[in-house]
């Protein structure tokens, strides 16, 4: 096949120009969002109970997804045989909501906006993280679009409802999930070992309507069974704590719990999702880069954003949910 079209124009590569999302264009004003996709960075950490540094995730995992951004090689997945993400999925990089040091109500208001704006453009909304508290934000933009179910991959329940007073940490967007009306429940899975939240958080978690499985479990039910277990007929909000897989590859977090996902475990689970049910938004969150000096924490996250999506849109083409 020739490749003289290819000799056009730049090569930039990876190493080259800003690091946008993928080298996605970047829409500096959130009311001329014109993309399938928009790209969001929520860099605040302020509601973590351990290690901070998440407010530096978005950041480093647009950096990392430059590494899958040569134009010229595709999306081509031999395996499937299928081109993901081909040109005319239009993806956009809106850059960050503001954070105000030290105040969560304020920080978490932005972030809202930045969803709403993605959202009234008509595109899919991609959040990227901050620690888990920035989801909070994220499904309180969706009071208008209808019921959804939520799958959360995580290693941490992340349901406790009120602790010293403190209701918008990242132990608690869960149970602030669960409470709106218009989510319909939760699918919980890789949550293992020794856990934030108590067996009140659990029980409360059940009777609110989750289904939770361990790394065990799923594994032992399979990506395809697991993802029949979420209800059918529903749309999907996904929400991914990088926490979710094994430390020993994605260190760079803040609550690591060995025992956790492997890549494929996650990506296989991701694309029987997006082939039975429509995928109304995304955030991936807790990425702490300081903590992984070889940055593979941050291209694992990059790879499964791109991979997810490409999921998406694939199914959009084939007639499987929209």
């Amino acid at each position: 096949m020739s490749t003289h079209g290819y000799e056009n124009g730049r090569l930039d590569l990876p190493f080259v120009g800003i690091s946008t999302f993928g080298k996605r264009p970047y829409v500096s004003d959130w009311s001329q969002i014109n993309a399938d996709v928009a790209i969001l960075g929520a860099p605040f950490d302020a509601g973590t109970q351990w290690r901070p540094g998440a407010r530096f995730g978005p950041r480093a995992v647009r950096e990392a997804s430059t590494l899958f951004s040569f134009g010229h090689a595709g999306a081509y997945d031999h395996e499937d045989d299928a081109i993901y993400l081909p040109g005319d999925v239009r993806i956009v990089d809106i850059g960050d909501a503001d954070i105000i040091h030290t105040d969560t109500v304020r920080s978490h208001a932005n972030i809202e906006t930045g969803v709403r704006a993605i959202l009234a453009a008509g595109a899919l909304p991609v959040t990227i993280g901050g620690d888990h508290s920035v989801n909070i934000p994220c499904i309180n933009a969706f009071d208008a679009q209808g019921d959804f179910h939520i799958l959360q991959i995580d290693a941490h329940l992340d349901f406790v409802d009120e602790r010293h007073g403190v209701r918008f940490g990242h132990g608690n967007p869960m149970r602030r999930a669960a409470e709106k009306s218009y989510v319909t429940g939760l699918t919980q899975v890789g949550i293992r070992n020794v856990s934030s939240t108590a067996k009140e958080g659990y029980d409360a978690a059940r009777a609110m309507g989750s289904d939770i499985m361990s790394v065990r479990q799923s594994r032992a039910l399979g990506a395809e069974a697991l993802a029949a277990r979420i209800p059918q007929g529903v749309p999907v909000y996904v929400t991914i704590d990088i926490d979710a897989f094994c430390p020993s590859i994605a260190a760079g977090t803040g609550t690591p719990s060995h025992g956790g996902f492997l890549y494929y475990d996650v990506l296989e689970l991701l694309q029987h999702v997006a082939k039975s049910h429509p995928i109304i938004g995304i955030d991936l969150v807790e990425v702490a880069p300081d903590y992984d000096p070889s940055g593979s924490t941050q291209i694992l996250a990059a790879q499964i954003l791109l991979n997810f999506l490409g999921f998406i849109f694939q199914a959009r083409v084939s007639g499987d949910p929209t």
